[in-house]
């Protein structure tokens, strides 16, 4: 199985920054998608970024130009910096890992921002 472990959020005034990570461990597969998911109260879960082993990226057009997701693969680790961050980008952070049809999630962490 794999387990991920994931850490960086906090409280944050608006135009701030924070910076996730998430480190994979366990029966880890060389090509894989890795990113987070966001999910804030009366809200559907949205996916925030993507990306994979070959560092293709994929952004929610709510964070494009703000947030960069980068990978290592070597450590198996992906990092979300998150810029200018806005009160509706609140939410629980949750990170996942894909590989075929497995899909494996984080324990989440909570990012609020205030306005």
């Amino acid at each position: 199985q794999v387990q991920l472990v994931e850490s960086g959020g906090g409280l944050v005034q608006a135009g701030g920054s924070l910076r996730l990570s998430c480190a994979a461990s366990g029966s880890i597969f060389s090509i894989n998608t890795m990113g987070w998911y966001r999910q804030a109260p009366g809200k559907q879960r949205e996916l925030v970024a993507s990306i994979t082993s070959g560092a293709s990226t994929d952004y929610a057009d709510s964070v494009k130009g703000r947030f960069t997701i980068s990978r290592d693969n070597a450590k198996n680790t992906v990092y979300l910096q998150m810029n200018n961050l806005k009160p509706e980008d609140t939410a629980v952070y949750y990170c996942f890992y894909r590989w075929r049809s497995f899909l494996y999630w984080g324990q989440g962490t909570q990012v609020t921002v205030s306005s």
